[in-house]
This record gives structure tokens, sequence and C-alpha cells, in this order.
């Protein structure tokens, strides 16, 4: 009983779907690394800069203020006090993260489309079963010596 139930894991485990998997996953963690170092150490401080040296990351909320009272100039300061904040700014981070790896996906997969397109081998085209009939126009099969809709002899050739 058990060895069947280590067999069966095996095979699970061992399946190329599962393979791929765990490849794709270990890839996608090492691309969120780069992405998320490509948003905060790139984008964010040319967007700020854009914007007259806003840091997105100081962008809040104070809902209720922490014990050393309001105002706190960073978000840093305002957790430290133990305030109450909505961190919009943080948000904002992660949606231009989003974005950004929405957008290079695309791209990594309309590039792989456009590849696999170009080396596929197109389809055969299938040769014609039927043909039309030159007097009614409907279609009957390449061999018929009649049309079966209007009853017209038919020649070979047409």
């Amino acid at each position: 009983m058990a060895s069947k139930f280590l067999d069966e894991f095996r095979e699970f485990a061992v399946k190329g779907n599962m393979v791929d998997m765990a490849v794709g996953i270990i890839i996608g963690a090492a691309f969120t690394a780069i992405v998320n170092s490509l948003v905060k150490d790139i984008f964010t401080p040319l967007i700020g800069l854009a914007t007259g040296g806003m840091n997105f990351t100081n962008l809040f909320w104070v809902l209720k203020p922490g014990a050393e009272g309001a105002p706190y100039t960073t978000l840093a300061d305002a957790q430290a006090a133990g305030a109450v904040t909505v961190n919009y700014g943080l948000f904002l981070n992660a949606m231009l993260s989003f974005v950004i790896v929405a957008f290079v996906t695309f791209l990594l997969i309309r590039n792989i489309n456009r590849l696999r397109r170009r080396y596929e081998e197109p389809d055969p085209v299938a040769a014609p079963t039927t043909r039309s009939c030159p007097f009614c126009v409907t279609q009957i099969p390449l061999q018929a010596t009649r049309c079966p809709a209007c009853t017209s002899a038919l020649s070979e050739a047409s």
C-alpha cells in the first residue's frame, strides 16, 4: 500500500508540468526582485524628480495619531510613534510595479508568440472535397456526375 502511494507521489512530483511549474516559480521570484528594484531604484526616483521631489513611499494619511502626536514627516516616523495610517504611497508603488510586470510580461509573450509563428510550419491546406454545381451553385461532392439539387448532368471538368 505504501509502495503504491510512493510510486504515485513520485510520478506526480516528477511529471514534466510539475517541474516546469517549479522552474517558473523560481524564475518568477527572481524576476519579481528585479522588477521591485527597477521600480524602487529607477522609476520611483524619476517620477519623484518629475513631480518635484515627491517620494511615494512617504505618502500616507494619518487616521489616528500615535503617542507622540501628529504631524509626521515620514511614514517611518508615523509607524514608530504607533500612528494608524493609510499608506497610499506604498500602494501606488505596488500598482506601478504591477503595471511594469504586466507590460514586460506582455512584451515577452508577444515576442515568444512572434518567434513561434515564424518557426512553426503552416498547416497543410486540405484538398477540397466538394465543388460548386455550375448550374445552381450548390456544393456537391467532387465525384458526383449529377447535381442532387437541380439534377443537371455534370461533366468531370466542371
